[in-house]
């Protein structure tokens, strides 16, 4: 799996890319949090849940209607004032759903682990996307080691570099049409 910090990131650099205008930060937050839940299934673990089980990690919460019945519900309870039926409702779903299923999709850009099942419930097999430049971060106490470390150096150059450059082009943007 990727770290939380990159899933973090790209659902942060989203939001203020998508939503430049929230100055609350609000769709920020939850878009890093949507970006981060579904890696919530790791505490099955302590409960028996196996790897490659429906439930277990990369599977049921990792699907795309995962992504999208929690995108649909955060709409619904936290920005109760825009009504799911509008545009506006819609397209602040399709976001979160996108944020939310950018999980996975980092998840199928590791090198390591059974993959994703992105179509969980309908079909549970679990896949990779073509291109794994992305190392495999370590679960439970072996992210503190060196491993960790270099994993967190391999998402910096893939995640956290094109992050940075988006910000960067965003803020010459904003400086150049403040001076217009």
């Amino acid at each position: 799996m990727a770290t939380v910090f990159s899933h973090a990131l790209l659902g942060i650099t989203a939001a203020r890319a998508a939503y430049p205008d929230d100055r609350h930060f609000s769709i920020a937050t939850w878009a890093a949090i949507l970006a981060i839940l579904p890696d919530l299934d790791v505490l099955g673990f302590a409960f028996g849940i196996r790897y490659g089980d429906f439930f277990g990690h990369r599977g049921f919460s990792h699907s795309l209607v995962f992504s999208f019945a929690l995108s649909m519900l955060v709409v619904a309870a936290r920005f109760r004032e825009i009504a799911l039926t509008t545009a506006r409702g819609w397209g602040l779903t399709v976001f979160f759903f996108l944020v939310t299923a950018s999980h996975g999709i980092l998840d199928a850009m590791t090198d390591g682990g059974l993959g994703i099942a992105f179509f969980s419930p309908f079909e549970n097999s679990r896949y990779f996307l073509p291109w794994t430049p992305l190392q495999v971060s370590p679960i439970g106490a072996g992210f503190f080691s060196m491993e960790g470390l270099e994993v967190l150096g391999n998402e910096a150059l893939w995640i956290g570099l094109p992050c940075a450059t988006l910000f960067a082009v965003r803020h010459v943007r904003n400086a150049r049409a403040k001076r217009l």
